[in-house]
Parts: C-alpha cells; structure tokens; sequence
C-alpha cells in the first residue's frame, strides 16, 4: 500500500491524500516563488514535519517518563536559501513554561526532539536551530 498520493491541480498546486487516513493536506507554491501563498508549500510542510515529529518523540519519552507534556507548542521559523533555492535553515522554538521533571528527565526530552527521524533525515546543509523555553 502507498503512504500517499499527490495530484497535480493547476495553477501551482497540489492535494496530496494520505492512503490510510483519506485526510488530504492542499499545498500551494509560495508568493515569492510565483504562488498564491494561499496554503502551506511543500517547504512549509519540511518544517511542519520536523515539529511535529520532534513533539511526537518528545510526547514518547514524556510518557515513559511520566511527564504530562500536554499544551507543549512549537513556534517555527523557515528560512530559504537563493542560490540553489532551497531550506537553508529552520528554527524552532518548543515552549512550555508549566513542564515539570527533573533535569535528567527534560535533558532525555531534549535529546529526543535532536534526535527524531525528521531531525536526522535532513541534510547537513539544512541548519536546526532549535530553542527549548522550559
């Protein structure tokens, strides 16, 4: 079975649907390269796969650990490069100023959002410039 399936519809754009589920995620080309801006880009989706995936791993070691993690957000920053156009690097900021554990327990936290499969399936090229407010 196929994870997904991408259809081309016109004017820059793309509904791609996740096999499994049926749910369907629209991108668009962003305005600075020739989109209407009016749906996440494939870009945007990168990062919004790296945030998610490190909150999921995170929410896997919390609950090992026994951590309520519930309420954690990401603020996410993509910044492109020109020359070739691509990410050249993303930022993310996980906060969450009521998150209790002990320092070994949001160090395990930390590491666990370094090392998540998004996070280490990015080329070296694309810097991570992740901040932990907690």
């Amino acid at each position: 079975m196929t994870t997904l399936t991408s259809v081309y519809k016109g004017s820059l754009r793309s509904e791609n649907t996740h096999s499994r589920s049926g749910q369907v995620v629209i991108t668009d080309a962003p305005v600075d390269n020739k989109g209407k801006g009016e749906a996440f880009s494939p870009t945007d989706l990168v990062c919004t796969a790296l945030s998610s995936c490190m909150l999921t791993t995170m929410a896997i070691v919390a609950d090992r650990e026994n951590i309520d993690m519930t309420g954690m957000k990401t603020e996410v920053l993509k910044i492109m490069g020109a020359s070739p156009r691509k990410i050249a690097e993303i930022q993310i900021i996980l906060s969450h100023p009521e998150l209790k554990g002990t320092a070994e327990q949001l160090d395990k936290l930390k590491h666990a959002a370094h090392t998540c499969p998004v996070a280490l399936s990015l080329h070296d090229s694309v810097k991570q410039t992740i901040t932990f407010n907690f």
